[in-house]
């Protein structure tokens, strides 16, 4: 495979060996899923150079396991699994929470008007607060969809699940977020491109 990425300096020669004989798949399923799988990452501990080695060290791991996560019901939703425990013993090894609250609060706030920035900073952490106290498959949703802002099929690929199951969850954290920020919203309509 000549589109093999750059390798780490300190990569051995039978790292690269094995790079050099994944299949396809495996490198189509990097393309897809490297810039998501590591905004997630950033999101979570807050160090872009930790994420990209966090996501590398995943990337990898899927790569040695490639024939037996092909091997799984839903590879797209283990893949998913993998990342999500990873990152989290990054956390528990740097005695930390994510870093979500902050860093989506501080993305918000740098794409508002200047004159509106400091209001939506002071909203926006009251909002991120309350994802982080969503339910798993509830969270990853509302992550993936509204602060990555990935399409609904999207969230549905990399979290290994049905569309309507993810609908499912939006719409559930979108009424327990509404509950706990004191919002009023309408349970029947759940539009697409609404945002939180």
């Amino acid at each position: 495979m000549s589109d093999v990425p750059d390798m780490p300096p300190g990569a051995d020669r039978a790292v690269r060996e094995l790079t050099r004989r994944l299949p396809t798949a495996f490198w189509a399923f990097h393309e897809q899923y490297y810039r998501t799988y590591k905004g997630y990452a950033e999101l979570m501990l807050g160090d872009p150079h930790a994420a990209s080695r966090l996501v590398h060290r995943v990337m990898m791991d899927l790569a040695v396991n490639w024939n037996r996560l092909m091997q799984e019901e839903s590879p797209g939703a283990t893949a998913w699994a993998i990342l999500k425990i990873s990152v989290a013993q990054e956390l528990d090894a740097r005695d930390s929470e994510p870093a979500l609250t902050e860093i989506a609060a501080f993305r918000r706030a740098l794409l508002d008007p200047y004159r509106e920035k400091f209001a939506a900073l002071e909203s926006g952490l009251g909002l991120y607060a309350a994802i982080a106290r969503l339910p798993e498959r509830q969270y990853d949703v509302i992550v993936l969809q509204y602060v990555l802002q990935l399409p609904p099929h999207r969230v549905a690929s990399i979290m290994g699940v049905r569309l309507t199951t993810v609908r499912s969850h939006r719409r559930m954290a979108r009424a327990k977020l509404a509950r706990d920020l004191g919002l009023v919203i309408n349970p029947d309509h759940d539009d697409e491109d609404e945002s939180l």
